[in-house]
This record gives structure tokens, sequence and C-alpha cells, in this order.
């Protein structure tokens, strides 16, 4: 949520004009900022009225305690009709501030100044590329293709079973995702110093809120019927809300967390987009790393976070790429974002395997996390941060191309090797 501060005081204009620049960087219309602007007006001169009736109502109840009996019942007529207006504009407030709250909501984070200005992923702009691109003396096949040829995914049955967008990982295939989420796990966990932990697979509506996932993309989350419960989409949602509602001690942070979890997403708006394969599931696996942060440290963080991702992928030895969101490309939380991009040799391109955000303090404003700094004052509002430690079934797929061999067996990286039982070849058996 933003900080509406922003829109009062002497750099007022100034600061109206930079979010509006920055609403149509993101290909926003403006037109709900202005009406989040004009209902704000409103509420503070109801806020205003009130507080001034009630400070009326007070004065008078002191005054007729003083007065004789004979004057007494046209002034309580006064005190009651005080008491009516006070009420009519409670009414008005409420109904108000129900506006104020869905308009704020549902507006994006400001980007910071080094995202670069761009309509889409075109403008997104290359930062590093690593790792050396494999040319294969044979025609490179793509993952599905693989995987079904060496019996360890099956999409025909998962389509069977529950519909489009689900698949059987089998014998190694399911191995290897194990394989995987261990390996992040532990990498993570001993060597960049997360906190480990697996939270709930349900959450409720105040945590989405607290994330940004609601009000503004509902469509895309499976939900429980009769119960404020919902799948989540990341384990962004859970760990992040884990302190909402809470106030830190500067000293603990910060704090990191990587978290495995499943992901449910619906693909609200991609009908036609990857329908086969790995790429875009209704379920998915992930190692998610979620950071919290004191506000100077948080860029740095950021910078830590998305090489804490790389290193994986580095590990894996897949070549990739890191590339800096444009305006037009960043996540609605998010103030700056990086993604990483590995290169796929079947589709002969470079697909996102992690999201890694600094949202400032977006978030913890929404879910309510603040932090008390060591010198006293009042609490501040932490900075938040996450970012995919990997998606699992990008990986896996990843591994599927990147180490096919020409007869179609697929070679274990040797940094999993242990983790697969010493295995060192999926091959056909």
């Amino acid at each position: 949520m933003l900080d509406l501060k922003l829109f009062d005081g002497s750099k007022k204009d100034q600061n109206i004009e930079k979010y509006k620049n920055n609403l149509k960087n993101r290909n926003t219309d403006v037109k709900e900022f202005e009406s989040l602007l004009y209902i704000n007006e409103k509420r503070k001169h109801l806020i205003f009225k009130i507080d001034t009736q009630k400070s009326l109502q007070k004065t008078k109840s002191e005054e007729l305690r003083t007065l004789p009996p004979q004057k007494k019942e046209a002034f309580l007529k006064d005190l009651q009709n005080i008491k009516e207006e006070i009420h009519n504009h409670e009414a008005n407030l409420a109904n108000i501030q129900e506006e104020f709250n869905t308009l704020a909501l549902g507006l994006p984070n400001l980007c910071v100044d080094s995202v670069p200005c761009g309509k889409g992923e075109d403008q997104n702009k290359e930062v590093s590329t690593h790792g050396s691109i494999n040319k294969f003396s044979f025609s490179a096949k793509e993952h599905w293709e693989l995987g079904e040829n060496l019996n360890i995914l099956d999409f025909d049955r998962a389509a069977k079973v529950t519909g489009s967008r689900f698949v059987f990982l089998k014998n190694a295939g399911a191995k290897l995702e194990r394989a995987l989420i261990n390996f992040m796990m532990d990498i993570h966990s001993t060597e960049h110093g997360y906190q480990e932990i697996i939270p709930p697979f349900l959450v409720n509506s105040s945590s989405l809120i607290g994330t940004g996932q609601f009000p503004k993309f509902t469509e895309d989350v499976f939900s429980i019927s009769g119960h404020d419960l919902k799948l989540i989409p990341t384990a962004e949602v859970p760990v992040t809300n884990f302190y909402a509602k809470e106030v830190l001690k500067e000293q603990d942070l910060p704090i990191s967390f990587v978290a495995y979890s499943p992901c449910f997403r619906s693909e609200a708006g991609s009908y036609g987009k990857d329908t086969k394969g790995l790429i875009r599931q209704h379920q998915f696996s992930k190692v998610e790393l979620v950071s919290f942060v004191t506000p100077e440290n948080s860029e740095q963080e950021h910078e830590k976070l998305t090489a804490h991702a790389e290193s994986i992928l580095k590990r894996l030895e897949l070549p990739y790429r890191k590339v800096l969101l444009c305006t037009g490309d960043t996540g609605f939380s998010a103030q700056k974002c990086f993604d990483l991009e590995v290169w796929l040799p079947g589709q002969k391109q470079y697909r996102e395997i992690s999201s890694c955000s600094n949202f400032g303090d977006f978030q913890a404003r929404r879910a309510n996390i603040r932090f008390k700094r060591s010198s006293g004052g009042k609490p501040e509002f932490a900075h938040t941060l996450n970012g995919s430690g990997l998606a699992i079934g990008r990986t896996l797929l990843a591994i599927l191309e990147n180490y096919q061999q020409e007869d179609g067996s697929i070679k274990i990286p040797s940094a999993l090797i242990n983790y697969m039982g010493g295995m060192t070849y999926i091959a056909k058996g």
C-alpha cells in the first residue's frame, strides 16, 4: 500500500506528478489514483467535521451541568442535534472509507528511479549472462518429449485424473524433483543462512491482501468453497504474513526464511500460452526466499538475495541471464525486480526461472509489519523482499533440455549426483 503522506505537505504536487508518471510507465490508468486523492480529501474533511462536532459536544455537555433547569431543555435539544450530525457523518465516513480502502489496495507500488522505463518485456535490461550455451551436435528436443520418452513425465494421465496443465512425475522424474528440493533447501539454509520453514499451503484473504494478490488478482487464486481459505500461489504469501501485525526489533533484522511449498495458480489470462510441458502448470513446486530488513538495507539485501538464487543455477551449471525488469513488466507489489532466465535449448530461448523482488514498505503497510529502532522512537514499517530460489519444475525442465544426450538420456548435474543416490544418468529402462 502506498504511503499517502507522500501526497500531502510541501512536496505534494511533485509526488503526485511522480506517481502519475509511474502509473503511466506501468501501463496503468491514472483515473483510480485521481479518484483516491479526491476521496481522501472528502475523508479528511469528514474526519475534521466529526472531530469538531465531538469537541463541541463535549464542551456543551460540560456546560449543561452548570445550567439551571429551565435552560436545560433547549440545550439538550442542541446536544441531540449534534449527536445526530455526528452519527450521519460517521455513517458517510464508513462508506467513504470502504471506497477509499478499495482504491488504495488496487494501486501498484512506486518503482524506484533505477528501474528503466518501458512498456513490456522487450524493454527489460539485460544485466549479465552466465555460463556457456551448449551447442549440440544433434537437434535438441523439448523437455516434454524427452520426459515422455524416458517415462518420467505423464501429462495425458494427469489430464485424465485432474485436467489440463497438470503432470505426473514418475520414477527418476519424481526422484529428480525431490533431489532439487533438498539440494536447494540445503544450500540456502546451511550456506546462505536462511531459516528453514514449511508454511501452510492454505491462507485466508487477509494474507493475500497483505502481499498484494488481493483484491487485484483474485481470479488467479483457487478458493475453497464455503471457507475463507485459498490455495497459495507462492510461499511468499504465508511466509511474508508470518510477521503480520507484529513489531520486530531492529537488532533481529534481517530475518530471512527459505520455504518449500507447492504452488497453485489458475493461470487466468494465459489461455493458449505454454499449453505443453512444465512451463505454466496449475500446480508446481517452488523453493522461496523471503527477507525482512530495515529500509536502509533493502537495496543491498535485494542484490544478496538475487545472488543466492543465482548460485543454484551456477552450481547446476545451467546457462542463464540476469534481467532488470522495466516499469511496464515489474510486478504490482514490487518497486524493483530482477528476473533470472535460464536457457532452454529445446525452445531456443531464455525463460524465467526466478523473480527476485524488493517491495520496499509496500507489503509491510498492507500486512502491518513494523520494527522498532534500538535508539527508540515510533515503530517503522519494515521492507520485505522475496525471490524464487528456484522454481522446481522449471529447473527440472532446464536440466532435461540442457543435459540431454543424443540417445535421449539425461546426464545428472554433478551437484545432484549424491541427492540422486549416485545416479549419473536418466536413461530409458
